[in-house]
């Protein structure tokens, strides 16, 4: 057994670490298989010499981001954990990162892993971005956040948010209601991030004024975009045809982000996915950033998290498996010759 006692300048430091009525602590207790208290302005932990080790680094972590004024909540907690399991503690600093914009309500937008604020890193620094991730990565959130930020600047005039209309080929028909009302139901996380960016009446007004564009990607055939930040959102659904024709519409002044997700591309077995693509194509462009968000950079509630890497490992398992049986299937198929605070 071995014991550490880390010294800490300020109660309330100790507090926020902890959480409320510890559950923090019971979170980094149970994945280090430590134990954890506080005695005299101090937090000691007991338990296999190498697993302290690993709770002293994760609270080391959580110290840091309480310094600052960062709310250390379970989300803080396991992405920490995390962080400390792959060595990469060193990068806690880098999440005290500036604020990207403020919400309606007064509430700041910052990048909450190291993924995100490559990602947002990348949008401030290249005309073309391509933000590539599983869900609850906050690929379309950030890059929303990014365009209002722009947009408040005067670097650029207008924000035009766009993405397939539907997923498998477009087919709205069957929708009731004229064109706004079949596209609305696709576009509306768009809607959502923008309302919570700009506040509804404000919103409003800019969409009268056409200083925000929400609208189907069709809409941007012919066009050439100028002074704009625009978002082309789920782009794993756009064809090879339609990805170059959305990346041609980039005008002066103008920034583009492509979000999207590959692992959930719903075109027809016959159609290459026009982000797939692109990501080969502009490989090594300059001026194009490519980020890849994993399971790590999810912000959603952390079961979200598990999930996706239980789906990645069922794929990747199902890949190996299918591939097995293809190849054994290829070669009988050959005719014969001829994966509260502790005292």
């Amino acid at each position: 057994m071995s014991e550490i006692a880390m010294s800490v300048d300020r109660l309330e430091n100790i507090i926020a670490v902890f959480g409320a009525l510890d559950e923090n602590l019971r979170i980094i207790e149970n994945e280090w298989n430590v134990q954890i208290t506080d005695r005299n302005s101090e937090i000691v932990i007991t338990g296999d010499p190498e697993r302290v080790a690993m709770a002293e680094r994760t609270v080391n972590g959580l110290l840091t981001l309480a310094s600052k004024g960062e709310t250390v909540d379970e989300r803080n907690v396991r992405y920490v954990m995390s962080l400390v399991r792959n060595g990469q503690e060193s990068k806690v600093g880098e999440l005290l990162s500036d604020v990207i914009c403020i919400t309606a309500k007064g509430k700041p937008i910052k990048a909450k892993t190291i993924g995100q604020k490559d990602y947002y890193d990348s949008i401030k620094h290249n005309t073309v971005t391509l933000g590539i991730g599983p869900a609850g990565t906050g690929k379309t959130f950030l890059a929303v956040a990014a365009a209002v930020e722009a947009f408040r600047a005067k670097q650029v005039n207008r924000i035009i948010l766009t993405r397939p209309a539907v997923e498998a080929g477009e087919r709205l028909g069957f929708l009731p209601g004229d064109l706004q009302s079949k596209v609305d139901p696709y576009l509306r996380p768009l809607y959502d991030a923008l309302f919570e960016m700009f506040g509804a009446e404000t919103y409003n007004r800019y969409l009268e004024r056409g200083n925000i564009e929400v609208a189907p990607l069709a809409y941007m055939r012919g066009r050439t975009l100028d002074d704009s930040f625009i978002i082309l959102d789920e782009a794993q659904n756009t064809s090879k045809e339609q990805m170059k024709m959305f990346l041609t519409r980039l005008g002066f002044g103008s920034k583009i982000v492509i979000t999207g997700d590959i692992t959930q591309i719903d075109l027809p077995p016959d159609k290459t996915s026009g982000l797939k693509d692109a990501m080969r194509v502009l490989e090594g462009v300059k001026d194009i950033g490519i980020c890849k968000l994993t399971a790590q950079d999810v912000v959603r509630h952390a079961l979200v998290q598990r999930i996706i890497e239980a789906y990645e490992k069922r794929d990747g398992d199902g890949m190996k498996s299918s591939g097995g049986a293809a190849k054994q299937q290829s070669q009988s198929s050959i005719p014969a010759p001829s994966k509260g605070r502790r005292k």
